[in-house]
Protein backbone atom coordinates (compact mmCIF):
# COMPACT_ATOMS: atom_id res chain seq x y z
CA UNK A 1 0.00 0.00 0.00
CA UNK A 2 2.87 2.35 0.79
CA UNK A 3 4.62 1.52 -2.47
CA UNK A 4 1.46 2.38 -4.38
CA UNK A 5 1.15 5.65 -2.51
CA UNK A 6 4.72 6.65 -3.33
CA UNK A 7 4.15 5.87 -7.02
CA UNK A 8 0.95 7.88 -7.06
CA UNK A 9 2.62 10.83 -5.34
CA UNK A 10 5.43 10.88 -7.88
CA UNK A 11 3.02 11.05 -10.83
CA UNK A 12 0.22 13.04 -9.23
CA UNK A 13 -0.85 16.11 -11.16
CA UNK A 14 -3.00 18.17 -8.81
CA UNK A 15 -3.39 21.91 -9.31
CA UNK A 16 -3.37 23.78 -6.01
CA UNK A 17 -4.53 27.35 -5.94
CA UNK A 18 -2.61 29.61 -3.62
CA UNK A 19 -3.36 33.08 -4.93
CA UNK A 20 -1.26 35.49 -6.93
CA UNK A 21 2.52 35.24 -6.63
CA UNK A 22 5.22 37.25 -8.31
CA UNK A 23 8.38 36.06 -6.52
CA UNK A 24 10.78 33.25 -7.36
CA UNK A 25 11.91 30.07 -5.74
CA UNK A 26 15.43 28.66 -5.74
CA UNK A 27 15.90 24.92 -6.04
CA UNK A 28 19.34 23.68 -5.05
CA UNK A 29 19.87 20.14 -6.25
CA UNK A 30 22.59 17.66 -5.30
CA UNK A 31 23.04 14.43 -7.27
CA UNK A 32 25.13 11.52 -6.03
CA UNK A 33 26.41 8.90 -8.42
CA UNK A 34 28.03 9.26 -11.80
CA UNK A 35 26.41 12.35 -13.33
CA UNK A 36 28.67 14.05 -15.87
CA UNK A 37 29.08 17.80 -15.98
CA UNK A 38 26.83 19.30 -18.61
CA UNK A 39 24.04 16.74 -18.10
CA UNK A 40 20.72 18.48 -18.65
CA UNK A 41 18.18 18.80 -15.84
CA UNK A 42 14.59 19.54 -16.82
CA UNK A 43 11.94 21.24 -14.70
CA UNK A 44 8.45 20.22 -15.80
CA UNK A 45 4.82 20.48 -14.75
CA UNK A 46 1.42 19.53 -16.06
CA UNK A 47 0.03 21.36 -19.05
CA UNK A 48 -3.44 21.24 -20.50
CA UNK A 49 -5.15 17.89 -21.07
CA UNK A 50 -2.55 16.08 -18.93
CA UNK A 51 0.28 17.10 -21.24
CA UNK A 52 3.77 17.76 -19.89
CA UNK A 53 4.94 21.35 -19.93
CA UNK A 54 8.63 22.19 -19.70
CA UNK A 55 9.30 25.09 -17.32
CA UNK A 56 13.09 25.44 -17.31
CA UNK A 57 16.34 23.64 -18.12
CA UNK A 58 19.77 23.83 -16.44
CA UNK A 59 22.90 21.67 -16.45
CA UNK A 60 24.81 19.73 -13.82
CA UNK A 61 28.15 20.99 -12.59
CA UNK A 62 30.15 18.95 -10.07
CA UNK A 63 27.06 16.98 -9.09
CA UNK A 64 24.94 20.06 -8.47
CA UNK A 65 22.26 22.06 -10.28
CA UNK A 66 20.30 25.22 -9.45
CA UNK A 67 16.95 26.50 -10.66
CA UNK A 68 15.99 30.12 -10.01
CA UNK A 69 12.47 30.19 -11.36
CA UNK A 70 9.39 32.43 -10.99
CA UNK A 71 6.92 30.94 -8.54
CA UNK A 72 3.73 29.93 -10.40
CA UNK A 73 0.36 31.37 -9.55
CA UNK A 74 -0.82 27.91 -8.58
CA UNK A 75 1.08 25.39 -6.49
CA UNK A 76 1.01 22.55 -9.00
CA UNK A 77 3.59 19.88 -8.23
CA UNK A 78 6.77 20.40 -10.24
CA UNK A 79 8.99 17.55 -11.38
CA UNK A 80 12.76 17.37 -11.90
CA UNK A 81 13.99 15.04 -14.66
CA UNK A 82 17.65 14.17 -15.25
CA UNK A 83 18.59 13.48 -18.85
CA UNK A 84 19.01 9.74 -19.50
CA UNK A 85 18.15 8.90 -15.86
CA UNK A 86 15.05 6.94 -15.00
CA UNK A 87 12.41 8.50 -12.76
CA UNK A 88 11.79 12.00 -11.49
CA UNK A 89 11.58 14.02 -8.28
CA UNK A 90 8.44 15.86 -7.20
CA UNK A 91 8.31 19.00 -5.06
CA UNK A 92 6.08 22.02 -4.43
CA UNK A 93 7.24 25.24 -6.20
CA UNK A 94 6.85 27.51 -3.22
CA UNK A 95 8.50 30.87 -2.50
CA UNK A 96 11.86 30.38 -0.79
CA UNK A 97 14.91 28.15 -1.11
CA UNK A 98 14.31 24.43 -1.57
CA UNK A 99 17.01 21.81 -1.04
CA UNK A 100 16.83 18.57 -3.00
CA UNK A 101 19.23 15.61 -2.77
CA UNK A 102 19.12 12.16 -4.37
CA UNK A 103 21.19 9.39 -5.92
CA UNK A 104 20.89 9.17 -9.69
CA UNK A 105 19.93 5.49 -9.43
CA UNK A 106 17.14 6.09 -6.93
CA UNK A 107 15.43 9.41 -7.58
CA UNK A 108 12.28 8.30 -5.77
CA UNK A 109 14.27 8.35 -2.52
CA UNK A 110 14.83 12.08 -2.87
CA UNK A 111 15.26 14.17 0.29
CA UNK A 112 13.52 17.56 0.13
CA UNK A 113 13.46 20.45 2.59
CA UNK A 114 13.51 24.21 2.88
CA UNK A 115 9.92 25.51 2.63
CA UNK A 116 6.85 24.69 4.73
CA UNK A 117 4.96 22.63 2.14
CA UNK A 118 8.06 20.67 1.12
CA UNK A 119 9.03 20.05 4.74
CA UNK A 120 5.58 18.62 5.48
CA UNK A 121 5.70 16.57 2.28
CA UNK A 122 9.11 15.21 3.30
CA UNK A 123 7.86 14.32 6.79
CA UNK A 124 5.00 12.34 5.30
CA UNK A 125 7.26 10.46 2.88
CA UNK A 126 9.70 9.54 5.65
CA UNK A 127 6.92 8.08 7.79
CA UNK A 128 5.51 6.22 4.80
CA UNK A 129 8.91 4.70 4.03
CA UNK A 130 9.18 3.22 7.53
CA UNK A 131 5.88 1.42 7.10
CA UNK A 132 6.75 0.40 3.55
CA UNK A 133 9.99 -1.14 4.78
CA UNK A 134 8.04 -3.27 7.26
CA UNK A 135 5.80 -4.58 4.50
CA UNK A 136 8.77 -5.26 2.22
CA UNK A 137 10.56 -7.24 4.93
CA UNK A 138 7.53 -9.42 5.62
CA UNK A 139 6.87 -9.96 1.92
CA UNK A 140 10.33 -11.50 1.56
CA UNK A 141 9.55 -13.95 4.37
CA UNK A 142 6.15 -14.57 2.80
CA UNK A 143 7.68 -15.53 -0.54
CA UNK A 144 10.06 -17.97 1.17
CA UNK A 145 7.20 -19.55 3.13
CA UNK A 146 5.05 -19.80 0.01
CA UNK A 147 7.84 -21.51 -1.94
CA UNK A 148 8.29 -23.94 0.95
CA UNK A 149 4.50 -24.49 1.04
CA UNK A 150 4.50 -23.60 4.72
CA UNK A 151 0.78 -22.74 4.90
CA UNK A 152 0.78 -21.91 8.61
CA UNK A 153 3.55 -19.35 8.20
CA UNK A 154 1.93 -17.96 5.04
CA UNK A 155 -1.34 -17.39 6.90
CA UNK A 156 0.45 -15.75 9.85
CA UNK A 157 2.41 -13.44 7.54
CA UNK A 158 -0.74 -12.52 5.59
CA UNK A 159 -2.36 -11.44 8.84
CA UNK A 160 0.77 -9.48 9.77
CA UNK A 161 0.80 -7.69 6.41
CA UNK A 162 -2.85 -6.73 6.89
CA UNK A 163 -2.01 -5.30 10.31
CA UNK A 164 0.80 -3.20 8.85
CA UNK A 165 -1.45 -2.01 6.03
CA UNK A 166 -3.97 -0.95 8.66
CA UNK A 167 -1.12 0.83 10.44
CA UNK A 168 -0.35 2.60 7.17
CA UNK A 169 -3.95 3.72 6.80
CA UNK A 170 -3.99 5.01 10.38
CA UNK A 171 -0.73 6.85 9.74
CA UNK A 172 -2.20 8.64 6.73
CA UNK A 173 -5.36 9.59 8.61
CA UNK A 174 -3.43 10.84 11.63
CA UNK A 175 -1.02 12.80 9.41
CA UNK A 176 -3.85 14.70 7.73
CA UNK A 177 -5.38 15.52 11.12
CA UNK A 178 -2.05 16.69 12.52
CA UNK A 179 -1.16 18.71 9.39
CA UNK A 180 -4.29 20.60 8.30
CA UNK A 181 -2.12 23.25 6.61
CA UNK A 182 -0.34 20.76 4.33
CA UNK A 183 -1.31 20.47 0.69
CA UNK A 184 -0.10 16.88 0.83
CA UNK A 185 -2.87 16.21 3.37
CA UNK A 186 -5.47 17.14 0.75
CA UNK A 187 -3.71 14.88 -1.76
CA UNK A 188 -3.73 11.99 0.71
CA UNK A 189 -7.46 12.44 1.35
CA UNK A 190 -8.06 12.55 -2.39
CA UNK A 191 -6.24 9.24 -2.82
CA UNK A 192 -8.10 7.62 0.09
CA UNK A 193 -11.37 8.56 -1.59
CA UNK A 194 -10.34 7.44 -5.08
CA UNK A 195 -9.19 4.04 -3.77
CA UNK A 196 -12.30 3.70 -1.57
CA UNK A 197 -10.14 3.08 1.49
CA UNK A 198 -12.45 5.17 3.70
CA UNK A 199 -16.18 5.83 3.68
CA UNK A 200 -17.48 9.14 2.40
CA UNK A 201 -18.45 10.13 5.94
CA UNK A 202 -14.86 9.53 7.08
CA UNK A 203 -13.54 11.47 4.08
CA UNK A 204 -15.92 14.36 4.82
CA UNK A 205 -14.64 14.52 8.37
CA UNK A 206 -11.03 14.68 7.20
CA UNK A 207 -11.72 17.38 4.62
CA UNK A 208 -13.61 19.50 7.14
CA UNK A 209 -10.49 19.48 9.34
CA UNK A 210 -8.26 21.05 6.68
CA UNK A 211 -7.37 24.72 6.90
CA UNK A 212 -9.43 27.12 4.80
CA UNK A 213 -6.41 27.75 2.57
CA UNK A 214 -5.88 24.06 1.86
CA UNK A 215 -9.62 23.61 1.24
CA UNK A 216 -9.12 25.89 -1.76
CA UNK A 217 -6.61 23.50 -3.35
CA UNK A 218 -7.62 21.43 -6.34
CA UNK A 219 -7.10 18.21 -4.39
CA UNK A 220 -9.55 19.27 -1.67
CA UNK A 221 -11.98 20.76 -4.18
CA UNK A 222 -11.95 17.50 -6.12
CA UNK A 223 -12.86 15.56 -2.98
CA UNK A 224 -15.65 17.97 -2.07
CA UNK A 225 -17.02 17.87 -5.62
CA UNK A 226 -17.20 14.06 -5.58
CA UNK A 227 -18.78 13.97 -2.12
CA UNK A 228 -21.41 16.54 -3.09
CA UNK A 229 -22.15 14.64 -6.28
CA UNK A 230 -22.50 11.38 -4.37
CA UNK A 231 -24.89 13.01 -1.92
CA UNK A 232 -27.26 13.54 -4.84
CA UNK A 233 -27.64 9.76 -5.09
CA UNK A 234 -27.22 8.79 -1.45
CA UNK A 235 -29.90 6.87 0.45
CA UNK A 236 -32.67 9.30 1.33
CA UNK A 237 -32.05 11.58 -1.68
CA UNK A 238 -34.52 12.04 -4.52
CA UNK A 239 -33.26 10.08 -7.50
CA UNK A 240 -32.14 12.33 -10.38
CA UNK A 241 -34.72 12.59 -13.13
CA UNK A 242 -33.88 11.46 -16.65
CA UNK A 243 -35.54 10.85 -19.98
CA UNK A 244 -34.00 8.63 -22.64
CA UNK A 245 -35.01 6.55 -25.68
CA UNK A 246 -36.67 3.21 -24.85
CA UNK A 247 -36.55 0.01 -26.90
CA UNK A 248 -38.92 1.32 -29.57
CA UNK A 249 -37.20 4.70 -29.67
CA UNK A 250 -39.88 6.65 -27.79
CA UNK A 251 -38.75 8.76 -24.81
CA UNK A 252 -39.17 7.17 -21.39
CA UNK A 253 -39.09 9.42 -18.31
CA UNK A 254 -38.17 7.97 -14.92
CA UNK A 255 -41.03 9.77 -13.16
CA UNK A 256 -43.51 8.08 -15.52
CA UNK A 257 -42.05 4.62 -14.88
CA UNK A 258 -42.21 4.57 -11.08
CA UNK A 259 -44.05 1.77 -9.30
CA UNK A 260 -44.55 1.25 -5.58
CA UNK A 261 -40.90 0.18 -5.71
CA UNK A 262 -38.61 0.81 -8.67
CA UNK A 263 -35.15 -0.57 -9.44
CA UNK A 264 -32.93 1.57 -11.66
CA UNK A 265 -30.48 -0.99 -13.00
CA UNK A 266 -27.26 0.14 -14.74
CA UNK A 267 -25.89 -2.67 -16.89
CA UNK A 268 -24.51 -3.59 -20.33
CA UNK A 269 -24.49 -6.56 -22.67
CA UNK A 270 -20.70 -6.80 -22.36
CA UNK A 271 -20.76 -6.78 -18.54
CA UNK A 272 -20.27 -10.38 -17.37
CA UNK A 273 -21.32 -9.77 -13.73
CA UNK A 274 -24.45 -7.99 -15.01
CA UNK A 275 -25.41 -10.90 -17.24
CA UNK A 276 -24.72 -13.33 -14.42
CA UNK A 277 -27.08 -11.39 -12.12
CA UNK A 278 -29.86 -11.01 -14.70
CA UNK A 279 -31.58 -14.36 -13.96
CA UNK A 280 -31.92 -13.35 -10.30
CA UNK A 281 -33.38 -9.97 -11.26
CA UNK A 282 -35.84 -11.67 -13.64
CA UNK A 283 -36.92 -13.96 -10.81
CA UNK A 284 -37.47 -11.01 -8.46
CA UNK A 285 -39.37 -9.08 -11.13
CA UNK A 286 -41.66 -12.02 -11.91
CA UNK A 287 -42.43 -12.51 -8.22
CA UNK A 288 -43.15 -8.90 -7.34
CA UNK A 289 -44.16 -7.00 -10.48
CA UNK A 290 -47.86 -7.60 -9.81
CA UNK A 291 -47.36 -6.23 -6.29
CA UNK A 292 -45.90 -2.98 -7.58
CA UNK A 293 -42.28 -3.60 -8.59
CA UNK A 294 -41.05 -1.81 -11.71
CA UNK A 295 -37.55 -1.91 -13.18
CA UNK A 296 -35.84 0.54 -15.53
CA UNK A 297 -32.73 -0.86 -17.14
CA UNK A 298 -30.16 1.77 -18.12
CA UNK A 299 -27.71 0.47 -20.71
CA UNK A 300 -24.08 1.53 -20.96
CA UNK A 301 -23.65 -0.38 -24.22
CA UNK A 302 -21.89 1.20 -27.16
CA UNK A 303 -23.84 -0.85 -29.67
CA UNK A 304 -27.65 -0.79 -29.79
CA UNK A 305 -27.80 -4.15 -31.58
CA UNK A 306 -25.84 -5.89 -28.83
CA UNK A 307 -28.06 -4.18 -26.22
CA UNK A 308 -31.28 -5.44 -27.79
CA UNK A 309 -29.81 -8.90 -28.35
CA UNK A 310 -28.86 -9.22 -24.66
CA UNK A 311 -32.35 -8.13 -23.55
CA UNK A 312 -33.86 -10.87 -25.72
CA UNK A 313 -31.33 -13.55 -24.73
CA UNK A 314 -31.70 -12.88 -21.00
CA UNK A 315 -35.49 -12.41 -21.19
CA UNK A 316 -35.64 -9.01 -19.49
CA UNK A 317 -39.34 -7.98 -19.60
CA UNK A 318 -39.08 -4.58 -17.94
CA UNK A 319 -38.55 -1.06 -19.32
CA UNK A 320 -35.18 -0.22 -20.86
CA UNK A 321 -33.47 2.99 -21.97
CA UNK A 322 -30.35 3.59 -24.01
CA UNK A 323 -28.85 6.85 -25.25
CA UNK A 324 -26.60 5.93 -28.15
CA UNK A 325 -25.34 9.53 -28.46
CA UNK A 326 -24.04 9.59 -24.87
CA UNK A 327 -24.19 6.25 -23.06
CA UNK A 328 -22.68 7.86 -19.96
CA UNK A 329 -25.27 10.62 -19.69
CA UNK A 330 -27.49 9.02 -17.01
CA UNK A 331 -24.54 7.22 -15.37
CA UNK A 332 -22.96 10.62 -14.73
CA UNK A 333 -26.15 11.83 -13.05
CA UNK A 334 -26.01 8.85 -10.70
CA UNK A 335 -22.21 8.94 -10.34
CA UNK A 336 -21.99 5.36 -11.58
CA UNK A 337 -18.39 4.38 -12.30
CA UNK A 338 -18.79 0.60 -12.43
CA UNK A 339 -21.54 -1.87 -13.25
CA UNK A 340 -23.71 -3.61 -12.25
CA UNK A 341 -25.03 -0.75 -10.17
CA UNK A 342 -28.58 -0.55 -8.85
CA UNK A 343 -30.74 1.99 -7.04
CA UNK A 344 -34.00 1.04 -5.33
CA UNK A 345 -36.59 3.83 -5.21
CA UNK A 346 -39.85 4.22 -3.32
CA UNK A 347 -43.09 5.35 -4.99
CA UNK A 348 -41.99 9.00 -4.73
CA UNK A 349 -38.63 8.33 -6.37
CA UNK A 350 -36.58 8.54 -3.16
CA UNK A 351 -33.54 6.24 -3.02
CA UNK A 352 -34.04 3.70 -0.22
CA UNK A 353 -31.30 1.17 -1.03
CA UNK A 354 -28.34 0.73 -3.38
CA UNK A 355 -26.32 -2.02 -5.05
CA UNK A 356 -28.14 -5.07 -3.66
CA UNK A 357 -27.76 -8.35 -5.53
CA UNK A 358 -28.69 -12.01 -5.13
CA UNK A 359 -30.63 -12.87 -1.99
CA UNK A 360 -30.08 -9.39 -0.57
CA UNK A 361 -32.03 -7.87 -3.47
CA UNK A 362 -34.92 -10.29 -3.19
CA UNK A 363 -35.10 -9.96 0.59
CA UNK A 364 -35.26 -6.15 0.33
CA UNK A 365 -37.99 -6.18 -2.31
CA UNK A 366 -39.95 -8.75 -0.29
CA UNK A 367 -39.64 -6.53 2.80
CA UNK A 368 -40.94 -3.52 0.86
CA UNK A 369 -43.84 -5.18 -0.97
CA UNK A 370 -45.12 -8.04 1.21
Amino acid sequence: IMKKLLVILTIAVLAVSCGEKTDSFVLNGTLRGDVADGTQVFLKTAGENNSIKEVDTVTVKEGKFVFNTPTPKTLDPYYVFIDKVRGNMMFFPENGTIEMSAHRDSLRNVVISGTPQNDMFSDFIEGSKLIGEKVQSIQQDYQKAAMAKDTATVKALQDEIKEIQEEGKDYEINFTKANPNAVISAMIINRLLMNKILTEDEISELVSGLSEEVKQTAAAKSVLEIINKNKATSIGAKAPEFTAPSLDGTPLALNKALGKVTIVDFWAAWCVPCRRENPNVVNVYNKYHDKGLNIVGVSLDKNATEWKKAIEEDGLPWSHVYNEKDVQEIAKLYNVTSIPSTFILDEKGVIIAKNLRGDDLENKIAELLQ
